[in-house]
């Protein structure tokens, strides 16, 4: 009788032991290790070129998706590995806190109120609010936009910027997306667009427009792009700002700039100093 006692005993050691084994491999997969089967998600937005943007056969493009994927790298995840999530502005705050990403490079400007919700790594681009005009337009300050028609989104803090303090005579017309901005210009509905130049010269990047459009290059603000984190996650902070010091280290920010930004002539700024200003 005492035997089996102990048998029975040790068959159950066995097999918490085996489960907490499994456990353990399937904890570790879920990281992303190199030789695992995980899988992380990623916020990018969808809609803007050069940017983040979903191709009509499903793959992804622009200077977010290839910081994104070099930072996955850097934390174990192959490309396959990566579930791409869109996050809209509205829900890049909501979509970290529920853990519906794991991290989101969205052109996320990094600001105070922002950090009071989620952290940051980075920055990784330093981007300014700049006008785009056709290739041979006279606008060239913003004063010049007085009495001219000027293209933003619906609620765009930018367009409000311009009319305020630099072309309170500027007639402002707001649609849904800058799409449909950048069709009015190509037409003549509209004499200019602004928002960030990243943005900007991410939709005159695209082939149906190149060389239609330029930047008035006129850095009217600071705009700081850092990789959005869940608040209190300073571990995972710390890696992606390690990926991110790699990446421009070892010319592949160069590169993803050039690549993405390039065919609008655009004058980008050096590499932020990452860890600057995040904090």
């Amino acid at each position: 009788m005492k035997l089996r006692k102990v048998t029975a005993a040790s068959a159950v050691v066995l097999a918490l032991a085996l489960s907490a084994t499994a456990c353990s491999s399937n904890d570790k997969k879920d990281e992303g290790s190199s030789g695992g089967g995980g899988k992380v998600k990623v916020g990018i937005k969808f809609d803007q070129p050069g940017l983040g943007l979903k191709q009509p056969d499903g793959s992804f493009s622009g200077f977010d998706v290839d910081v994104a994927t070099y930072v996955a790298k850097e934390l174990g995840y192959k490309p396959a590995q990566i579930e791409w999530v869109e996050t809209k502005s509205a829900e890049r705050e909501n979509a970290l806190a529920r853990g519906d990403v794991k991290f989101i490079v969205a052109t996320y400007s990094i600001n105070d109120e922002r950090k009071q919700k989620v952290d940051f790594a980075g920055p990784y681009l330093l981007a300014h609010q700049d006008l785009l005009v056709k290739a041979d337009s006279n606008i060239s300050k913003g004063t010049d936009l007085n009495g001219k028609k000027l293209c933003s989104v619906v609620g765009s803090t930018s367009a409000q910027n311009v009319q305020k303090s630099i072309a309170p005579k500027a007639a402002l017309k707001e649609n849904a997306g800058y799409s449909e901005c950048i069709a009015g210009l190509q037409s003549g509905a509209v004499d200019a667009v602004t928002t960030d130049d990243s943005i900007l010269a991410g939709f005159a990047s695209q082939d149906n427009y190149k060389g239609q459009f330029k930047l008035a290059g006129l850095k009217l603000s600071n705009e700081n792009y850092g990789v959005g984190v869940k608040k209190g996650d300073t571990a995972t902070v710390d890696k992606i700002n390690s990926a991110l010091e790699k990446m421009v280290g070892d010319g592949s920010w160069d590169a993803a700039v050039k690549k993405n930004f390039g065919p609008a002539g655009y004058k980008n700024e050096p590499a932020p100093k990452i860890g600057d200003i995040v904090k």
